[in-house]
């Protein structure tokens, strides 16, 4: 599994000219999955998302909120050749029921921490807007 985190100032993400996730502070989280990636993987990724300490409110706590979207291009695989090759990509089938079980767990997790959870639309041409706060950015791999 990867992920890309990105702390923002806000975010939004939209489907065909509707708005389906948006945040104000906190971060985006773009996630791409791998074939071999299991419960476990899921279980690693979303503490690990959860406990980064980037930033605090007035108070010191962690109160922001995520936002998920699927990308199964962090997968490609550009070191050959023009295009880039997927084929390291979990298989959409796959991608969607991890992709499901991570928001959930980061749902579930969050919730008692004041962290809410929005996510972007699997499989979608999805447009992705963000205010990158810092900038920010952090590669996480498991």
């Amino acid at each position: 599994m990867r992920v890309v985190l990105q702390r923002v100032s806000r975010a939004s993400v939209r489907v065909a000219g509707r708005t389906v996730g948006s945040i104000g502070v906190g971060f985006v989280v773009l996630v791409g999955f791998a074939p071999a990636d299991t419960e476990q993987t899921l279980d690693w990724m979303a503490e690990k998302i959860l406990g980064l300490r980037l930033f605090g409110d007035a108070e010191g706590k962690m109160n922001l909120a995520l936002l998920v979207v699927s990308q199964f291009t962090l997968y490609g695989d550009a070191r050959k050749g023009r295009r880039p090759s997927f084929t390291d990509a979990a298989p959409p089938a796959v991608a969607l029921s991890l992709y499901q079980r991570l928001v959930a767990l980061l749902k579930e997790r969050g919730a008692g921490n004041g962290i809410a959870v929005e996510s972007g639309e699997f499989g979608a041409m999805m447009e992705v807007e963000l205010v990158n706060d810092g900038p920010v950015t952090l590669l996480l791999e498991k």
